[in-house]
């Protein structure tokens, strides 16, 4: 049983601006909270199978998860998988879809679904109360790309 969560924003931005600003990785420190590093393990542009090391702090913590993109359709869809044991979490499956799609010529709404896969016994109960944590902190991503983008 998966546990799920949706955030959706307005972007004053055309959706081939949004979908690449959400694979830009160089460009995250200008705009993604509490990023301390992001190590590429691959080269070139991104492309389904490229993958990296993303470092946060958050309450206090650094926190290292590892990223993989697992679909693209260019510029309407990306899909990201965090393997939590791969990382600081060391559990579950994390799933990140962005749907984007054009309201006007100059907006685009962007809708982020997340899934939180893999969690057993006690911890799949906190990962049902961490659900509302996961979707306040991946609205505020939302929030920061969206007012780096509109500047």
């Amino acid at each position: 049983m998966s546990i799920q969560f949706e955030v959706q924003k307005t972007f004053h931005v055309p959706k081939e601006n949004a979908y690449n600003s959400l694979l830009d990785l160089e460009a995250a420190e200008q705009w993604m909270q509490g990023l301390v590093k992001i190590e590429r393990l691959d080269e070139g542009s991104m492309k389904v199978g490229s993958q990296w090391l993303e470092t946060r702090k958050m309450y206090g913590k650094e926190a290292t998860e590892h990223f993989e993109v697992v679909d693209l359709h260019e510029p309407n869809k990306i899909v990201l998988r965090c393997d939590g044991t791969k990382g600081t979490t060391g559990k579950g499956e994390f799933i990140f879809t962005y749907i984007i799609e054009p309201s006007t010529d100059d907006f685009s709404e962007v809708t982020l679904q997340g899934e939180i896969n893999g969690l057993l016994g006690i911890t799949k109960l906190f990962g049902k109360m961490m659900a509302g944590t996961f979707k306040k902190a991946c609205e505020k991503d939302l929030d920061a790309l969206k007012n780096y983008l509109e500047k």
